[in-house]
């Protein structure tokens, strides 16, 4: 029986460690992936309400507004990225280069003269059932092999998707971290524009300090940080839903963002601006699977980031509907006061944190361009010795952290950052 005991152990033994890793991946992703994507209600209502749609302060708009930030996070990283996107992996790589570059492996497609013939025998790149998918579309290959000007095209396309996805990690920290600081104000009502500028920027130079001690490090000081955020910012979205309007779910259906546009026509497409921020940090969690795996990132999604981020979004047009015209700053009025310092201390270590998902996107990005010949020669540090994709690269991080405190010192509010990033 003990050698039965201890056969049927071994054999367990290897998926308890396959879960192990599932869990250690999918809580160190929140210090990374994450951390940009679960800052956005900081910024959101007031970005969507800066401009002409501060006219239409009733309670109508505040659930069309809902309605589009639900259904805007729900279709975009919810269904597209974690159902559909996280699967098109590049042998474990994210982002729009590794995208093109599965294409090329399998398609003569590629204008970049650095690819080499062996890539094809690659057992490793194949997966299950691709071949049976690929000469479904014998037609398709053959119309994109022979024009072109649809490889240039596609190519064209790749750059700009890398980089937007480069100029992201330029706003995204510096959006966050000014957001963060901004809740000082609320308080501290003689509080220049100019101190809160002056924070940020040495918030900012402090996180880019922090860079070269690797992803797992990073992750795993990060992590709880955000994983606190988010119960918090779950917890109040909650307690305003119930103290302000139980009612809200009802935003939740499509008719009110017809309704929405009905009533505010041209301002509110101009809103949309605003509205799109609530996906900020999205495109991380591809461009950032060379640092974790699918599995992981999925799981953290769907367990907690979700349900926390539209609890928050919720609760907070929960309270603009009976206070609309505190849009402004809308997150931190909506804070019950004897918890405001603690949950703007945790804000703003998480929104330090919420810029570390653009940057780590950020090095992957260009470690994919370096690759196909696309982006001159930097070094390249790998920090882990089990992760491939964990990597830091010293001149992007140091380009990006000018860039950040250059963004932060002239724009030096968020909603005009919100404008450019929207």
């Amino acid at each position: 029986m003990d050698a039965e005991a201890g056969a049927a152990a071994a054999q367990q033994l290897p998926w308890r460690q396959h879960y192990r890793n599932l869990l250690l991946l999918a809580y160190q992703s929140f210090g990374v992936v994450y951390g940009d994507l679960s800052t956005s209600p900081l910024y959101v209502y007031k970005s969507t309400f800066s401009g002409r749609l501060r006219q239409y302060q009733d309670e109508q708009t505040v659930y069309g507004v809902l309605s589009l930030i639900f259904w805007t996070f729900t279709l975009v990283p919810l269904l597209k990225y974690v159902i559909i996107v996280l699967s098109a992996d590049d042998n474990g790589e994210g982002g729009p280069f590794a995208l093109y570059s599965l294409l090329c492996r399998h398609a003569k497609l590629s204008l970049i003269p650095n690819q080499q013939a062996a890539d094809e025998e690659l057992s490793t790149y194949y997966r299950d059932g691709f071949a049976a998918q690929h000469e479904s579309s014998p037609w398709l290959r053959r119309f994109l092999e022979k024009h072109k000007i649809v490889k240039t095209g596609l190519l064209v396309v790749v750059l700009c998707a890398a980089s937007m996805v480069i100029g992201d990690g330029v706003l995204t920290p510096a959006i966050s971290v000014l957001s963060s600081m901004s809740g000082l104000q609320v308080r501290a009502t003689g509080l220049q524009e100019r101190s809160v500028v002056l924070l940020s920027c040495i918030v900012l130079v402090g996180l880019f300090s922090l860079q070269h001690r690797g992803t797992q490090k990073v992750a795993f000081m990060f992590a709880p940080i955000v994983i606190i955020w988010l119960f918090c910012i779950g917890g109040i979205g909650l307690y305003n839903i119930v103290h302000w309007n139980p009612n809200i779910y009802q935003a939740i259906s499509p008719y009110y963002i017809v309704k929405f546009f009905r009533t505010t026509g041209t301002d509110g497409w101009i809103a949309l601006g605003g509205i799109l921020l609530s996906m900020t940090g999205s495109e991380a969690m591809f461009a950032d699977l060379g640092h974790f795996t699918s599995a992981s990132v999925r799981l953290a999604f769907i367990t907690i980031i979700y349900p926390c981020l539209i609890l928050q979004y919720m609760g907070q047009a929960a309270f603009l509907s009976k206070n609309m015209f505190h849009t402004r700053t809308s997150f931190y009025d909506s804070i019950p006061g004897p918890v405001f310092w603690p949950v703007f201390v945790v804000a703003t270590l998480a929104a330090v944190v919420g810029s570390q998902a653009v940057i780590s996107a950020t090095f992957s990005i260009v470690k994919q361009c370096h690759a196909l010949g696309c982006f001159p020669r930097v070094k390249i540090v790998h920090t882990s010795r089990w992760i491939h994709g964990q990597i830091y690269i010293p001149e992007i991080n140091w380009i990006l952290m000018v860039l950040c405190v250059a963004v932060t010192v002239a724009f030096g509010d968020t909603t005009l950052i919100g404008n450019a990033y929207g």
